[in-house]
């Protein structure tokens, strides 16, 4: 088992810089680092024991810097278990960033659109998630140093910094729409019988990450806000065959929007801190 913490003091300390937000970036999303200011970056094969990340359009990395101002650090490229990964290695992120003490966490992915009001394109504030692949990141036995054994998850995401995300964008004229998001296994795409049923259960959007790092997350007790972009619609919406290639191409179709609503995203944190 991977010692969190020697990791994250030993990361700060040849850094020299405490993250105070952590990012994960999701398919065809890394492009977020570019604007990061006196950029480090750490390869996950630096760090002994670390998994790699394996899926294109995932480069496999860390990168520290000044984003927005704030002291960050973006995961680019994240663990799915699909590729073979333990449910345990899929969050060992979190766990990670949580022992660099940072409290804040922005998930990003790229997602089929199951609610027939999105078209691809849009980006989507993730406020609730179905575990559909069954697997819980919390089994096994549980630290206390990280959190309960029974966390709460009635508000997975910080609805006090959608709202003032939502608030941000609506002054520019500009709609957030907000919906659930189910978790599937991969990597194979959902059959539109599937589609189905995931609407009837009140699915808005499927994908093949972010819900354990969810769980995770608020395991931790950090505060979260996820970003999906739309990058297809799943099987059985339109007619159209669905490819990999399609959803990185459209993650880099809408990369500046993308990025200014991820911006905005941190920039509201300085009138939350002010609120607080």
């Amino acid at each position: 088992m991977l010692n969190y913490f020697q990791i994250a003091s030993s990361m700060i300390k040849d850094i020299g810089v405490k993250p105070e937000i952590a990012l994960i970036l999701g398919s065809g999303l890394g492009y977020l680092t570019c604007e990061f200011q006196d950029s480090v970056i750490v390869d996950y094969s630096q760090i002994p024991g670390f998994p790699a990340s394996t899926v294109e359009g995932h480069s496999g990395r860390f990168v520290f810097g000044s984003f927005h101002g704030i002291p960050s650090v973006a995961m680019e490229g994240r663990f799915h278990f699909y590729a073979g990964h333990e449910i345990g290695d899929v969050v060992s992120p979190i766990y990670l960033f949580k022992e660099m003490g940072i409290e804040r966490l922005l998930i990003t992915n790229a997602s089929g659109g199951i609610n027939r009001t999105y078209s691809p394109g849009d980006i989507v504030a993730i406020r609730d998630i179905i575990n559909l692949g069954f697997r819980n990141p919390l089994r096994g036995p549980n630290d206390e140093k990280f959190g309960v054994r029974f966390p709460d998850m009635s508000s997975v995401v910080d609805l006090k910094w959608l709202a003032y995300l939502r608030e941000r964008l609506s002054r520019d004229g500009r709609e957030l729409k907000e919906g659930t998001y189910i978790w599937t296994l991969g990597p194979s795409y959902e059959s539109p019988s599937e589609i189905k049923s995931f609407e009837f259960l009140g699915a808005d959007m499927v994908g093949m990450s972010t819900v354990p790092e969810v769980i995770a997350a608020n395991h931790c007790r950090m505060k979260v806000l996820a970003l999906s972009c739309i990058t297809n619609m799943a099987s059985g919406i339109l007619k159209e065959k669905l490819s990999h290639e399609d959803v990185v191409g459209t993650a880099n179709r809408i990369r500046h929007r993308f990025s200014d609503v991820v911006g905005k995203a941190l920039e509201v944190l300085k009138e939350i801190d002010g609120d607080e």
